[in-house]
């Protein structure tokens, strides 16, 4: 016959007041259900609960302490060796034994995220431009003209499409997927604020000092005029070397526009990259057979952003500054 279960609180209370009101152990145990001997258990002090069932630990608490350890050293070993490595250090065990103390340890096998690589000066850069941020209003961010380039490549559907066909049907054409080694691409360049997006520009071949400038000409100047109308704004792009070049810088002395100092690999800190997600989720499962259609398909999906969800992300800088200055000027989770 298997064992009752443990007395809980509530019970155990009763059984102290039903005792100072002189009830018998027999009345206690019809009042609130439970054996005679377990109340008496109780009054004499001698009730320790039920020993645990299952399987004990083959390991001792300071050889899963050193399992942690040696899972902190290296983040990306592989189970196999945590395991070569803890029976090194003296505990003996299976791969299933390892996998379940990491598991407790409360790890978990995923996918790492892929961060930009920063040095040193990167991060204390990132870090000085965070501090001096640090107080910057919603309201102040909204000011900032933030721009990018983006690279868009063919799509040739969904990479988790699936087909019917039937038996002798595998190499049918109307059954393949396509795929092509080089896909054709075209790269982007775009500028948003608060108050919503300017213009693209496709840009046809590799940028150069003298093409940025016509890019900032024809695209960001129009962007500007059509986000801001006369108000001041502090136009932000990042290091690449058609926008630190000497004659870029001279351009916007001559134009009067203030340049906001930016750290270099700091995509974390440009709202717009979320603009651009947004844009190839959209064209995720869009089946695109040429570079006019992929074009057109990134005109649609650009115009279909709302100023609101432009404010939004601006109103995320505040949140975005705090996370680079706790992370010390590391990689953030945006």
């Amino acid at each position: 016959m298997g064992k009752t279960a443990d007395l809980t609180a509530v019970q155990k209370a009763i059984i102290d007041a039903l005792k100072q009101e002189g009830k018998t152990q027999k009345e206690i145990s019809e009042r609130i259900g439970c054996s005679q001997s377990a109340v008496s258990r109780h009054l004499s002090g001698k009730s320790v609960g039920r020993k645990k069932c299952g399987r004990k630990h083959c390991t001792m608490r300071r050889g899963d302490r050193t399992l942690r350890k040696i899972v902190e050293k290296d983040r990306f070993q592989t189970l196999g060796d945590l395991r070569k490595q803890w029976t090194e250090s003296g505990v003996e065990t299976s791969r299933a034994t390892v996998y379940r103390r990491v598991q407790e340890m409360g790890y978990r096998c995923c996918i790492p995220q892929v961060k930009p690589l920063l040095n040193q000066k990167q991060r204390q850069k990132r870090l000085t431009l965070a501090t001096e941020k640090q107080h910057w209003t919603v309201a102040q961010w909204s000011k900032v003209l933030f721009s990018d380039e983006s690279n868009f490549c063919m799509s040739f559907g969904n990479q988790g499409a699936r087909v019917w066909r039937k038996t002798g049907e595998r190499e049918m054409p109307k059954c393949l997927k396509s795929s092509v080694k080089y896909p054709q691409s075209v790269m982007v360049w775009g500028a948003m604020s608060a108050a919503g997006v300017g213009p693209l520009c496709f840009i046809k071949g590799r940028v150069n000092a003298a093409s940025y400038q016509e890019i900032l000409e024809h695209f960001m100047l129009p962007s500007a005029d059509k986000l801001y109308g006369d108000e001041d704004f502090i136009f932000q792009h990042d290091l690449a070397p058609a926008h630190s070049a000497k004659t870029t810088v001279k351009w916007f002395t001559h134009h009067g526009i203030t340049v906001l100092n930016w750290p270099a690999n700091s995509p974390d800190l440009n709202p717009i990259e979320n603009l651009w997600d947004i844009v190839k989720r959209k064209l995720r499962d869009a089946r695109l057979n040429t570079l006019d259609e992929l074009k057109a398909a990134i005109e649609a999906s650009w115009a279909s952003i709302t100023p609101q969800q432009c404010h939004r992300l601006i109103a995320s800088m505040p949140r975005r500054i705090e996370v680079v200055i706790s992370a010390k000027g590391f990689p953030t989770k945006y």
